[in-house]
């Protein structure tokens, strides 16, 4: 049975890891050292070493794969292919032509849209009705090799970064669990990128997610989801970062508003944007906890016709 080595970090890489698992022979597991986080700063494994560790498998935690002694680690476990999903880091050539049968991704697109690292977020944010995931086999190129399979996802009106990511953690562990036998067997040609429709998901910054009340309210709306859970999204209120966490567009409103202005509705309140206007539902001003818009209006009553989004020093 050929032997496997899987790379991945997140939630999103543990189903193909357990589908991997279950058929072929996994002889390491390479994940993101253990980091502090929470108010604590308490060390925390990756999803993808608790799972490792539950299967009792091998699991190493480089730093970087850019050294000679990890790749030498990486050889001693002599994989005829790697299995990546979501790892975090670049594969040098050193690494990409050490098993026999190659390196093979699990993207998270239909490529060749949404190549980089956060294209979730990049396809709902751009208002795509359909994703889905991509079996590719790696190059030095960021996201640029050859597919072997594909298969597509819709995209919800509701869907979240991490609603759809945990949709399509399911695909992509189907999908690679279809794909490697016959790609192993030599019945399986990977096939060039189409060089038409390529898009680009750069990585999401911290603080990438400041609201431009003069957009459509529905472009907010997908920014918000897009961006949930991090980094989140947020504007400023009373010079304080109010972070909003769940709201939904009602671009049929005609109120006379400007972009900002926070307005009454029958069920609580919203935001006059560009075009259209946008219902809060779930808000958390800095210091405090998150909660119910109607809720936070009761201790804030002048928040209804004050101005969003202006910073103070």
């Amino acid at each position: 049975m050929p032997s496997v080595i899987f790379m991945g970090t997140p939630r999103f890489a543990v189903p193909s890891l357990e589908a991997l698992v279950s058929a072929h022979t996994v002889v390491g597991v390479v994940t993101q050292p253990d980091r502090p986080a929470g108010r604590g700063r308490d060390m925390h494994q990756s999803a993808v070493k608790k799972a490792a560790v539950k299967h009792e498998l091998p699991v190493y935690q480089p730093r970087s794969l850019r050294t000679a002694e990890a790749v030498d680690r990486l050889a001693r476990w002599q994989p005829d292919v790697v299995v990546v999903a979501a790892f975090g880091q670049i594969l040098t050539g050193d690494v990409l032509d050490l098993p026999r049968h190659g390196c093979l991704n699990v993207h998270a697109s239909l490529l060749p849209r949404w190549r980089g690292a956060a294209p979730v977020a990049g396809a709902i944010r751009a208002g795509d009705e359909v994703t889905g995931v991509t079996i590719m086999k790696m190059d030095p190129g960021l996201d640029t090799g050859p597919i072997l399979t594909q298969r597509e996802e819709p995209i919800r009106h509701d869907d979240t970064r991490a609603s759809l990511m945990e949709r399509l953690s399911y695909v992509g562990a189907e999908l690679v669990a279809e794909t490697l036998p016959p790609y192993l067997a030599g019945d399986l040609e990977p096939r060039p990128q189409p060089e038409d429709g390529v898009t680009f998901a750069d990585r999401l910054e911290k603080d990438e997610g400041e609201l431009d009340w003069s957009r459509p309210a529905v472009e907010i709306d997908r920014m918000i989801r897009a961006f949930r859970p991090w980094p989140g999204t947020f504007t400023f209120w009373d010079g304080r970062r109010l972070k909003v966490l769940e709201a939904s567009p009602l671009p049929a409103w005609d109120g006379d508003a400007p972009p900002g202005r926070v307005v009454a509705l029958d069920d609580g309140a919203g935001v006059a944007t560009g075009d259209g206007a946008l219902r809060l539902e779930r808000i958390q001003l800095a210091g405090k906890r998150a909660m119910a818009v109607e809720v936070f209006l009761r201790g804030a009553r002048d928040f209804v016709g004050s101005c969003l989004g202006h910073k103070t020093d």
